[in-house]
């Protein structure tokens, strides 16, 4: 079986990035895999991809590239919505190219695999009919804003399946937008097992790892290990990552006197080694779509502390056996678990080898299987299927025109 994956900038870190090479990587053990990004801004990819994937970037965008002189390189994108927030990074030489290549190359493909709005967008105009064309949303369905989930919602039930790296997620799209004839469900992401040794739970250190970005309230973190800080002199806070926030952070860690004792440690790939030098890893995020940096450092034998925000941490974490579970946006609380956990020694450890065993739901094996069951069920479903959607077509014009009647004979009557 042939299967595409479109994807925004494969040359790029990022979670979606990370994700969706462990995915291609599974199945490139019994299928052609090939990876198709959409944009490429250096000459090597951040992360290694396998070599049994083919990867095809459509336009280079760096400063030499002969892409640039290209006249519709210049031009805004049509096809891309402009309510993705990632309209401003596409042009018109995007379309064309992603539009090409599914009219030629992708031809061949059983399965293609959309791995964003936009990109899904360009899926369900482009994508090859006789082809499994399924839409993955690596975000929450209430991150969009209504405009966009407008523009989804229209696109989306043109295509086969919409999978969700949640359970919550899944009900939610299934409550909130009407998608009849298209299956959808939920499928974790992959996380591999790492090359580093487990942790031995030993060192006094808590690491945490993502975007600096608002969202990601590294803010509270901080917040929270100030109150740590002065009972467990011994502990140090390592946060890994880049961003907008970074020097915002900075000035937080000076004010809040942490210095010495905090650090952004910048950008790390793979960032497993790095967990597994901690004994506890935390997130403060307001939101999550997964939490993928949970499930690496449980992979990592490290037990985690985390908010319960939506949608992930609650399907990844059991509180109390592997991680502690708190309330979002509060500081005391999170600084009460993280203390709960550095002084329960004996407790720590054994969470983190709770932790090791509950991330092997994980697993490339049960995943993929997942997906090829998937697969199965979209082919042998698509009459059925698409008598829903034609049979929900029939319903919406036969109540448009229904409203409309009500409406002459209401004017008539006036």
């Amino acid at each position: 079986m042939k299967i595409v994956f479109l994807l925004h900038n494969a040359y790029a870190i990022g979670g979606t990035v990370r994700t969706t090479l462990n995915l291609a990587a599974a199945l490139a053990e019994r299928h052609d895999v090939t990876l198709v990004s959409m944009m490429r801004h250096r000459a090597e990819p951040r992360f290694a991809v396998d070599p049994r994937i083919a990867l095809v970037p459509l336009v280079d965008i760096r400063e030499d590239s002969a892409d640039r002189r290209v006249a519709a390189f210049s031009a805004p994108a049509r096809d891309f919505p402009v309510e993705d927030r990632r309209h401003r990074q596409y042009s018109r030489l995007v379309d064309l190219r992603v539009q090409q290549y599914l009219a030629d190359a992708g031809q061949d493909a059983d399965v293609v695999i959309g791995t964003r709005p936009g990109i899904n967008v360009y899926l369900a105009l482009h994508g090859p009919r006789h082809a499994l064309r399924i839409a993955q949303e690596h975000l929450r369905h209430d991150a969009h804003d209504k405009a966009l989930r407008r523009v989804l919602a229209r696109h989306y039930r043109t295509l086969d399946a919409l999978v969700t790296t949640t359970r919550a997620d899944a009900a939610a799209y299934r409550t909130r937008m009407s998608l009849p004839g298209v299956q959808v469900t939920c499928v974790p992401n992959i996380v591999p097992v790492p090359s580093c040794p487990p942790s031995d739970g030993t060192a006094p250190v808590i690491a945490a790892a993502g975007r600096l970005a608002r969202g990601k309230r590294f803010d509270l973190l901080l917040e929270a290990f100030a109150r740590v800080a002065p009972k467990e002199p011994d502990w140090s806070l390592r946060i890994y990552g880049g961003g907008a926030q970074h020097e915002r952070l900075e000035k937080t860690i000076d004010a809040l006197g942490l210095g010495g004792r905090a650090a952004l440690m910048g950008p790390r790939a793979p960032i497993e080694p790095e967990f597994a030098k901690a004994s506890v890893v935390v997130s403060a995020s307001d939101a999550e779509s997964f939490g993928m940096t949970l499930v690496e450092a449980m992979r990592c034998g490290v037990p985690v502390v985390s908010t319960d925000c939506p949608l992930g941490p609650a399907e990844i974490v059991t509180d109390g056996v592997d991680g502690r579970l708190v309330p979002v946006d509060d500081a005391p609380a999170l600084a009460d678990a993280l203390l709960d956990v550095i002084r329960d020694t004996p407790g720590r450890r054994a969470m983190g080898r709770a932790a090791l065993e509950s991330a092997r739901r994980f697993d490339p094996g049960p995943v993929v299987a997942r997906y090829e069951l998937l697969f199965a069920e979209l082919r042998s479903s698509r009459h059925r299927r698409s008598w829903e959607r034609a049979r929900a077509r029939i319903l919406t014009a036969a109540g448009r025109h229904a409203r409309q009647a009500r409406r002459r004979l209401r004017r008539a009557a006036s």
